[in-house]
């Protein structure tokens, strides 16, 4: 078979294999059900969670100076919020469930934070809005090199009533390991949705990219 054909054969079957993702995708996206829970653990079942950050774990330095950014409110006016006035002003609820990691691996890990729920609801986004990209502008690449990272999750994940806006894991505030000092658990999706060190929320009516599917990843991640 000559290089052209290669060529050709390669690219028809990346193109056979996104057209499966975007079927798993849409299948998937029309099966969420919001009144499906995942189950829930005990403390007695809870398993060691690795530090499977993106690229390179970033140093402290952040934390002083971190603010959460909303924008795409129904107000029109973007808001910055600090980890002290979301601790204050939202109730904190546990939860013991299932994290799982696309590299095939799972662990019962215990949180507590704010429901993403009740964010959208201290700060409504526009009305058209179906879809909100998370950003952190902390992450770093493999090699230490600034890389921000985002994700795209449907509102109706963000509803979930499983979906936190983490602050806490096993009883402490959350460690920059894991994604000090806030990160999304949203326990319907795979890991590499649960972005960590969120430093923006914004609100949008179409989906925006997403770090991993524009590398050939699910755009969905549903479990």
């Amino acid at each position: 078979m000559g290089v052209l054909a290669v060529g050709k054969s390669l690219r028809q079957e990346g193109w056979l294999a996104n057209k499966g993702l975007r079927f798993d995708d849409d299948v998937a996206e029309a099966l969420y059900s919001p009144n499906r829970l995942v189950p829930t653990y005990t403390k007695s079942q809870i398993t060691p969670l690795k530090n499977n950050y993106n690229g390179a774990t970033p140093g402290p330095g952040y934390i002083p100076a971190w603010h959460l950014t909303l924008d795409g409110l129904s107000s029109g006016v973007a808001v910055s919020l600090d980890i002290r006035t979301l601790l204050t002003r939202h109730q904190i609820h546990d939860q013991i469930t299932r994290f799982v990691c696309v590299e095939g691996w799972s662990a019962i890990a215990w949180w507590a934070g704010l429901k993403f729920d009740d964010l959208l609801q201290a700060y409504p986004p526009v009305s058209q809005a179906k879809w909100a990209r998370l950003e952190s502008s902390v992450n770093l690449d493999s090699s230490g090199n600034p890389d921000p990272y985002f994700v795209s999750i449907d509102l109706a994940t963000a509803h979930h009533p499983q979906t936190l806006l983490a602050t806490h894991f096993n009883g402490k505030p959350l460690t920059v390991d894991h994604g000090a000092p806030l990160r999304l658990l949203a326990p319907v999706k795979l890991g590499l949705k649960n972005i960590k060190a969120i430093t923006r929320i914004s609100y949008m009516r179409d989906e925006s990219k997403d770090y991993w599917a524009e590398r050939g990843y699910s755009r969905y991640d549903g479990i």
